[in-house]
């Protein structure tokens, strides 16, 4: 989850919001990058509380963005606990000397999920219970593309990645809500980047530790995950053009040849829209 992307969706459903938090938008970003794990919940629910405690027009519908993220952040910090309770799991964590990477993703998740639920009641609204989730991608049918999820760390690690690089492109997607505000704005790009270093941090792991054949970051549409059920969560990123231009026509000054198609997708994210993220989380979640 993406403390960052919490606000670009508040300041989407209330135009004032900023203003409401903090006449001093720098501020926002001093917290974000200053506060610890620890202090980070208090002192937004207490910033959050201050704009809204008296009651908005606004209210609801920041409530409302602040529930779908609590499903997003239910999902992940269910999934990574799930893993640690696990044993056969942490078994094989302990033997490859992953347990503590798998533990620090855990608690990052239970930050984040524990942050919105106490900003939701201090905005006086009801946090929306937690859904049972099929880590499988089944829908709760019975074992879906990812039955050995709990059981296997390679599709556990494979899994862990299709998440992580969602969350990565559902970031992506609103970031041009915050072009208006030069220090909101870096605050996200900031944030958007450690994101994406988490992503790129599992896909090396898959690589070093389960010889899978993929790179640091995305080529195209490739994921190096079996099957078909993950494309979604790649779709479009084999996408050369940016800005108008195609990429690949461009000539490389060193060689005077044209930039590969893959070295175009590898150096541009693309945006994933938030009924596509839906999409791709509703196979995670019972209905």
């Amino acid at each position: 989850m993406n403390i960052q992307r919490i606000f670009t969706d508040m300041a989407d459903a209330d135009p004032e919001f900023y203003d409401r938090v903090s006449p001093r938008r720098a501020s926002i970003r001093t917290l974000l990058r200053g506060a610890s794990l620890a202090v980070l919940p208090i002192a937004l629910g207490g910033m959050f509380k201050k704009a809204y405690g008296q009651g908005s027009p606004n209210t609801p519908l920041i409530l409302q963005t602040l529930n779908f993220a609590l499903t997003a952040e239910y999902l992940e910090s269910s999934f990574y606990s799930t893993a640690l309770n696990t044993p056969a799991l942490v078994t094989k964590f302990n033997s490859r000397g992953l347990l503590a990477d798998v533990t620090l993703l855990r608690d990052n998740e239970v930050a984040h999920r524990d942050l919105l639920i106490k900003t939701i009641r201090d905005l006086g609204g009801t946090p929306d219970p937690q859904p049972t989730f099929d880590f499988t991608g089944g829908k709760g049918q019975g074992g879906g593309p990812f039955a050995d999820v709990l059981s296997n760390d390679a599709t556990f690690f494979a899994v862990a990645q299709a998440f992580e690089e969602t969350g990565v492109r559902a970031y992506k997607g609103q970031a041009g809500n915050l072009m208006s505000s030069k220090a909101v704005l870096t605050a996200a790009l900031d944030i958007h980047s450690v994101e994406a270093r988490h992503a790129s941090h599992i896909r090396m792991i898959r690589q070093t530790q389960f010889g899978v054949n993929i790179k640091p970051w995305i080529t195209g549409v490739t994921s190096g995950i079996p099957g078909t059920a993950t494309q979604p969560v790649y779709a479009g990123e084999d996408n050369t053009m940016q800005s108008t231009v195609n990429i690949v026509s461009l000539p490389n000054a060193a060689t005077q040849a044209n930039i590969t198609p893959n070295a175009a997708t590898e150096a541009f994210d693309e945006p994933l829209d938030k009924a596509a993220v839906l999409a791709i989380l509703t196979n995670f979640i019972v209905p």
